[in-house]
């Protein structure tokens, strides 16, 4: 059930005194939804902020292409709504629950398969309301384009982990669902699949996803039937008999290779579309046209960042050892300064989720 608009203020005022005292008496505060993502990051430690109470849809205007909703909301009931009115949220964040809340998704900042056609999380954030650890409620951006001028604020919050603060509610662009789509697929190698997806993505088709694994290259194709048909002719791909299933796996992980034994060691890694293949030892499957590479692997950490750095990306622990002390790729001096002193504007005494991602935030 939604919370009713007339218990806002008073659950903000609860809000701001738990800030206060946490702040007096030097107490982390642990910021939580549905705890679906609760695995990622570093593991830290604090007195439990539960925002699942905190849901419900603000506003939506299919006509604009925008919907504001608190941030307990669950992507599913975003989704239902937005697919009601023929709508979707573009970048095809990953569910790994049916309680996954719109809070959880903006603080991760993980987009699916589509993101490299359609943009990110933080592309398609209009604004936000939050509350800092300086106790103080702030609002950044509006619910509509024109108002994102200047350094835009309310996309910190994509991504910082809950370290900035507690997102309450946040806007969000939303686009049409594609008309048709369909799966392809051709087996080759790995060296091949490089090669096809680097040529296609110079090509003007209607991609929407593209990704190896196991001796496959996939292709997902969306938006109107007639064009989809024509890339398809195009590629001269065969259907791919998994169809779109696959591609909702690969986005909420739900594939059989995500789903190892605990304790094996999932790295994420950003890299340019067209780095060739990388000198990590252990399973693959490349998204993103190339660009997202997961792999698992028990090779040290260290060694996993240098290669991503040598090839101009980066890497992350995504999944594995409950011991592993860094999760995130170290930070250059001048990014870490520039971090420290954004938490330090946000939240000066550290109480918003300490350590998610570096010890120091």
């Amino acid at each position: 059930m939604a919370i009713p608009s007339k218990d806002i203020p008073e659950f903000h005022a609860r809000l701001k005194d738990k800030v206060a005292e946490a702040r007096a008496r030097g107490q982390p505060l642990l910021i939580q939804g549905s705890n679906s993502k609760s695995f990622y990051g570093r593991h830290c430690e604090g007195e439990s902020v539960d925002m699942t109470a905190y849901r419900g849809i603000i506003n939506y205007d299919p006509t604009e292409l925008v919907i504001t909703a608190n941030a307990g909301t669950s992507v599913k009931e975003l989704e239902e709504v937005l697919a009601r009115e023929g709508q979707m949220l573009p970048f095809e964040p990953p569910c790994f629950s049916e309680t996954t809340t719109l809070g959880g998704m903006i603080a991760t900042g993980l987009s699916g398969p589509r993101r490299p056609y359609t943009g990110s999380v933080r592309d398609y954030i209009l604004g936000t309301r939050c509350l800092t650890g300086r106790g103080e409620i702030l609002k950044f951006g509006g619910e509509v384009i024109k108002n994102v001028a200047g350094y835009d604020v309310s996309r910190l919050m994509t991504g910082a982990m809950g370290t900035l603060g507690i997102i309450l509610e946040a806007s969000l662009k939303v686009l049409p669902l594609p008309k048709f789509e369909l799966a392809l697929c051709k087996a080759m190698t790995v060296t091949e699949a490089m090669y096809v997806m680097g040529e296609i993505a110079r090509k003007s088709l209607c991609i929407s996803g593209a990704a190896y694994q196991n001796g496959l290259v996939r292709f997902r194709l969306s938006g109107k039937q007639v064009a989809v048909e024509k890339a398809w002719k195009a590629l001269g791909l065969h259907e791919d008999p998994d169809g779109l299933d696959y591609w909702q796996g690969l986005r909420n992980h739900t594939l059989d290779f995500f789903n190892r034994e605990n304790g094996s060691n999932l790295w994420r890694l950003s890299v340019p579309a067209n780095t060739a293949s990388m000198e990590i030892q252990g399973d693959s499957l490349i998204d993103w046209g190339g660009a997202q590479r997961w792999y698992y692997s028990e090779q040290p950490a260290e060694d996993i960042w240098q290669i991503a750095e040598s090839a101009g990306g980066h890497a992350t622990l995504f999944r594995g050892s409950n011991n592993a002390k860094e999760v995130f790729q170290p930070l250059s001096t001048v990014m870490h300064k520039l971090h420290q002193q954004l938490k330090q504007a946000f939240d000066p005494d550290r109480i918003m989720n300490r350590g998610r991602m570096y010890p120091d935030f």
